[in-house]
């Protein structure tokens, strides 16, 4: 069996987003590529749209990623959501929830480092992916209790995960 090889260089100027574009492509999802190191997709959820964001950094050799809810905060309710958020990323193993305040978002954050001449895998891109739709899944009911049933953040997640809990 032949062995490839990739010189330092090769490895230092291989670009991840191209997996990731191939990847996206193989499940048919709506993307569009912002030069060589954005790329957006548009990924249908249980509960709303998803809006998926890579990025790469080469000067890190770190892979952004984010994926962000369809929903809007209304300026009232930031106080209660960045409560919430606090008390879901204590349950985060992988990644976190944030706030794009400009754009009034929701999201799941998270970055690979691909320090030394370590190059991303499909598997990898794969797991990230489905982690963070999984995390967003799993707290939109609290969100939505949060910003339109009138719950506390305790509440909400009690009411939440209840309700995941008791899923078949």
């Amino acid at each position: 069996m032949t062995s490839l090889y990739l010189s330092h260089e090769e490895v230092e100027d291989s670009n991840p987003l191209d997996l990731i574009e191939s990847i996206i492509v193989d499940n048919d999802w709506a993307f569009d590529r912002q030069g060589s190191n954005e790329l957006t997709v548009g990924v249908e959820g249980n509960w709303c749209q998803y809006h998926l964001w890579f990025s790469w950094r080469s000067d890190l050799r770190a892979i952004h990623f984010s994926c962000a809810y369809d929903i809007k905060i209304p300026d009232r309710q930031y106080q209660t959501i960045y409560e919430l958020l606090a008390r879901v990323n204590e349950r985060m193993p992988v990644g976190h929830f944030d706030t794009w305040r400009e754009e009034g978002l929701i999201m799941f954050r998270h970055s690979l480092l691909l320090s030394g001449a370590a190059d991303v895998t499909g598997e990898q891109i794969q797991a990230l992916v489905q982690i963070g739709m999984s995390e967003l899944e799993k707290f939109y009911p609290a969100i939505q209790f949060c910003l339109w049933g009138g719950k506390s953040p305790e509440e909400a997640i009690e009411a939440a995960m209840f309700e995941t809990m008791g899923e078949a």
